[in-house]
């Protein structure tokens, strides 16, 4: 049979037939999440179909949760999963690891510390201070040798260091005024900061979070009215059954 596929059709991509069950889920104000959207972008970029879900959204939550019970997983964000078979991989990791994740490749956790890793001091600290952090973190180097790609003192010292403690997020249901208030001390901190990169402005922090808290407040709108549309069909049920003489 003579093959009449001209070379226009040979070469044209076809569109895939099935959505991408490769998940990364997120959230706002978390530092690995701040250093892994960036390498999912580019994944994407290089044609892989990895869906960015910020579990800050209800029905992003309600995935995770879902997933993470199915496959009797425990993680925070950042957590990236293949809805299909379970395959998961949580925190941060290079893009390399990434990539094999997003092939299929079934990646082994990192090895864990012994100890939770002496904290950097911030940036303009003394010169006192800064030699009693490196020989604790040699130290906690010594008994942590298990770890990749462990960083010396200098080169962790020689790293963008925030000045203070960036101010934590304000809860959920905070009102706008909270909101505000919050807005005024972080963006104080980030002018204080503009040597560190990737901050988010104050501005779209504070957006993301009245959009959460609108989509929470129709989700909790949406059950309550459920709950008075059964109630209403009960008591109908109730008086139909009274009618007919049922008990």
């Amino acid at each position: 049979m003579t093959d009449t596929t001209t070379d226009v059709e040979k070469n044209v991509q076809k569109e895939p037939t099935t959505e991408s069950t490769l998940y990364y889920f997120f959230s706002v104000g978390c530092g690995w999440c701040t250093r892994t959207s960036p390498l999912v972008d580019e994944l994407n970029e290089e044609g892989y179909d990895i869906l960015k879900l910020d579990t800050g959204e209800p029905v992003n939550k309600e995935i995770a949760d879902e997933l993470k019970a199915e496959y009797k997983i425990q993680c925070g964000t950042p957590f990236f999963i293949d809805a299909d078979t379970g395959n998961h991989i949580c925190g941060f990791r290079e893009k390399d690891i990434l990539i094999k994740w997003a092939n299929g490749e079934k990646v082994p956790p990192p090895p864990r510390p012994k100890s939770p890793m002496p904290r950097a001091p911030f940036h303009g600290a003394s010169k006192k201070e800064e030699e009693k952090w490196t020989k604790e973190y040699t130290q906690w180097a010594e008994e942590n040798n298990q770890l990749p790609n462990l960083k010396t003192a200098e080169e962790l010292l020689a790293m963008p260091r925030p000045k203070s403690q960036a101010p934590g997020p304000p809860p959920p249901n905070s009102s706008d005024e909270q909101l505000e208030e919050w807005g005024k001390e972080y963006s104080k901190w980030t002018e204080e900061n503009t040597h560190l990169k990737n901050i988010m402005p104050a501005e779209q922090l504070i957006q993301q979070m009245k959009q959460r808290r609108r989509a929470q407040g129709q989700q909790q709108g949406g059950n309550a009215n459920m709950e008075t549309r059964v109630r209403v069909i009960e008591n109908k049920i109730d008086k139909l059954m009274a009618h007919l003489g049922v008990k």
